[in-house]
C-alpha cells in the first residue's frame, strides 16, 4: 500500500477459501506501544492465533514433531475430539484437533432435525 503497509496471505493446499494473513506487527497502521504490547502477549502464549483440523490427530503430531514443530501438548482426548497444541515460531500457538465422530443411532438427533 502506498504508506509501507504489507501484508500476506496463504491458503492451505485444495482450500482456497481458507486464508490466513501474515503481518508484522512493525507497520504504519500500529503505533510502537501498540506492537510490543501485542508481542508481548504473543511471547507469553495468551494470544491464542486459532484451530486447525485433521482427520488424524496422532499421525499429524508425529509427522509435524519429526518435522520439528514445537507442541505445547501432545495429543490428549477431549470432549469435542482429539487436540494438540502447537507454536509456532513467532511463539503464537495453535489448537490442532480432531473432532469426534457425529453421534448417530438411538437418542442421537439426525442432521434434519
Amino acid at each position: 500500500m502506498d504508506n509501507g503497509f504489507r501484508w500476506l496471505t496463504v491458503s492451505p493446499k485444495g482450500q482456497p477459501d481458507l486464508e490466513v494473513i501474515l503481518m508484522s506487527t512493525t507497520n504504519p497502521k500500529m503505533d510502537a506501544e501498540t506492537a510490543e504490547m501485542l508481542r508481548t502477549l504473543v511471547r507469553k502464549g495468551v494470544l491464542g492465533s486459532g484451530v486447525l483440523e485433521t482427520a488424524d490427530c496422532q499421525k499429524t503430531y508425529e509427522d509435524l514433531k519429526a518435522k520439528g514443530v514445537e507442541f505445547l501438548s501432545p495429543p490428549t482426548e477431549r470432549f469435542y475430539g482429539i487436540e494438540a497444541l502447537l507454536k509456532d515460531n513467532s511463539g503464537n500457538w495453535f489448537s490442532m484437533t480432531q473432532r469426534k465422530p457425529a453421534e448417530t443411532g438411538k437418542g442421537a438427533k439426525s442432521a434434519q432435525g
